[in-house]
């Protein structure tokens, strides 16, 4: 199963869009404290993420319990300061996967990026450039690991709505 994970997230937009990536491809979505923002139902429902209900969310106290937690699974830290390109990963399609995302703001601690060499991955752009936003970040990253594993589950063909593909 695909794991997203968002290490302090700070925009509440953003991680509304990827919780919206996870409600689409049916990852879990993991929020670590502290989140610069809040997730109580009467907020969300506020926001109008009616799609959230939909969503496996997670939450942890903070890095270092979620790190504690999860030794010696498949963690795949993404970011800017990676050597390796995330496409050149192949992901195992027998075992929990977590792609792992920093706060918006600083990224991920680099002690643990230090620690974590084979699994930092970097989403190739002009290096004149900052980085791209998080929630396209966790949806480019998302969408290579599915594509590995086939698309398994997701409907793969849409349909016209006043028309057929056979008319044309």
């Amino acid at each position: 199963m695909l794991n997203i994970c968002l290490f302090e997230p700070e925009i509440p937009q953003n991680t509304g869009n990827i919780a919206r990536t996870c409600a689409v491809t049916g990852a879990r979505l993991h929020l670590v404290r502290p989140l610069g923002f809040d997730i109580s139902e009467k907020a969300v429902r506020h926001a109008g993420l009616d799609y959230w209900k939909s969503v496996d969310i997670v939450v942890h106290d903070s890095v270092a319990a979620f790190m504690e937690r999860y030794k010696g699974e498949r963690l795949y830290f993404l970011s800017t300061k990676g050597t390796r390109t995330y496409s050149d990963e192949h992901f195992p399609v027998d075992e929990d996967v977590y792609l792992i995302f920093g706060k918006e703001s600083r990224g991920i601690d680099e002690d643990i990026l230090a620690a974590n060499p084979e699994t930092t991955l970097r989403i190739p752009m002009l290096s004149d450039e900052r980085s791209l936003n998080l929630s396209n970040s966790v949806a480019i990253a998302a969408y290579e690991y599915y594509r590995q594993l086939g698309f398994p589950g997701m409907n793969r063909k849409g349909e016209l709505t006043t028309r057929r593909w056979e008319e044309l």
